[in-house]
């Protein structure tokens, strides 16, 4: 089968995030099947972008995959900027569907940028090559910029994200949804119910240990932590302290004020607290920490990818944490929820959300967001268990994974929708 997936955000092990579009695509090729990603040149998401050097259009072989990067403009943040970039891959897409139509010669076409606006050249596309059309969900738009943005409804960016949703619900042959309570908000945008799957994240098992799971401490690798990171964790576990770990973007949707308010609460307990990553809290976070003198609260640098395992396995316990927020009544779908699961690692989980995942599979522990106290005590619950529960709870997570949400697994899930019938208008 030819597939034709439209990511504008796509990047791969080689660029950074968003990495799912990769993962699929690899597992497809794989199994056989020809893959083309189209994305955007710029994206906020990606470590390194593709480079360019001018051209309009680049071609790119990534294990397999056949990559064609667009130049769109760069921006910076959430403003005018990102919206124009937005408008141009989708007007440079609809300007390339005749030559993707007729070159690539697709079977089925996905549109699976987070805002929904590639359907139409999308459409396009499939209606010429008579292939299958898919649309893929990540966050439901435009209720997302309006519930968080504060953006009215009859803004005329808003008003255009809402038709082109509208459309997708109405003309693909099949919507995949990684969100799990989206059914009845979709049905109400014109979707028939039959269309909707749903296909969450995973993760690659081939990126972590092997499935003997040894003890945290000496669990193998695929790259060993940067030294100053493994001298950190090495003497904090010597002055027997518990570690609590966080590992990801520090942003105020990441709920670490919280997390540090419980730190003030157990500071005479024997925790640490190690908070890995960037993002813009992040000079904030730590003068918030150095205010309340919490010495035991450890902020860290990005490690690499290739040592998230690493940096994992010497957590005692990691932390999940999200605002109350309106919006997650539809579900979420966090990666990093994933890795701590392949750790094998117990989660602490602050949620309120039309899902848990940390309840629903019995990997760790979840209490209601925005609230220190009930994150200390939750925190406590956990140190109380003894070491062989507590692993017990980590080990059920990673199995789980395996089992259901590995990317061998979901490919092939994928596949099963685009091998039905087209039948799109």
């Amino acid at each position: 089968m030819n597939i034709l997936l439209i990511n504008h955000y796509a990047g791969s092990v080689h660029h950074g995030m968003e990495y799912r579009p990769y993962y699929l695509a690899r597992e497809w090729v794989r199994a056989g099947h020809r893959v083309h990603i189209v994305a955007a040149s710029q994206s906020h998401l990606r470590r390194q972008g593709p480079t360019m050097a001018g051209r309009d259009r680049l071609a790119e072989d990534i294990d397999g995959i056949h990559y064609t990067w667009l130049r769109t403009p760069a921006y910076a943040g959430n403003g005018a900027g990102r919206v124009r970039n937005m408008l141009a891959f989708v007007a440079r897409l609809w300007r390339e569907a005749p030559r993707l139509a007729q070159t690539f010669a697709p079977q089925a076409v996905i549109a699976s940028s987070t805002y929904p606006l590639d359907i139409w050249p999308a459409h396009r596309i499939a209606r010429l090559a008579g292939a299958r059309l898919l649309h893929e969900v990540h966050d439901l738009w435009p209720l997302s910029p309006m519930e968080l943005g504060g953006h009215s409804r009859h803004h005329p960016f808003i008003m255009l994200l809402q038709a082109a949703e509208n459309h997708a619900c109405r003309h693909a042959d099949a919507i995949v949804s990684i969100l799990p309570r989206v059914r009845e908000h979709l049905e109400a945008r014109g979707m028939a119910p039959h269309k909707l799957h749903l296909i969450p994240n995973g993760v690659d098992p081939d990126e972590w240990p092997a499935a003997g799971m040894p003890s945290p401490a000496d669990a193998p690798c695929r790259e060993a932590l940067p030294p100053a990171v493994a001298a950190l964790l090495g003497r904090l576990h010597a002055e027997g302290r518990a570690i609590v770990g966080y590992a990801g973007s520090h942003g105020l949707a990441n709920a670490l004020d919280t997390l540090l308010d419980s730190a003030h609460l157990l500071r005479q307990r024997p925790f640490a607290f190690v908070l890995v990553g960037a993002g813009p809290e992040k000079d904030r976070l730590r003068r918030q920490a150095r205010s309340l003198g919490l010495d035991h609260v450890h902020f860290v640098d990005p490690v690499p990818k290739r040592a998230i395992p690493a940096l994992l396995a010497r957590f005692d316990i990691a932390f999940l944490g999200w605002r109350r927020q309106p919006l997650y009544r539809f579900g979420i779908a966090p990666n990093k929820l994933l890795d701590y699961m392949m750790a094998a690692c117990p989660v602490l989980h602050a949620v309120e959300a039309g899902n848990d995942p940390v309840a629903e599979t019995g990997c760790g522990v979840s209490v209601a967001p925005d609230d220190p106290s009930a994150l200390a005590e939750g925190l406590a619950r956990l140190m109380a268990l003894d070491p062989r529960t507590r692993r017990a709870l980590g080990v059920r997570g990673r199995r789980h994974v395996l089992d259901h949400l590995s990317y061998p697994v979901l490919a092939r899930r994928f596949l099963a929708v685009l091998a039905q019938e087209t039948h799109h208008a």
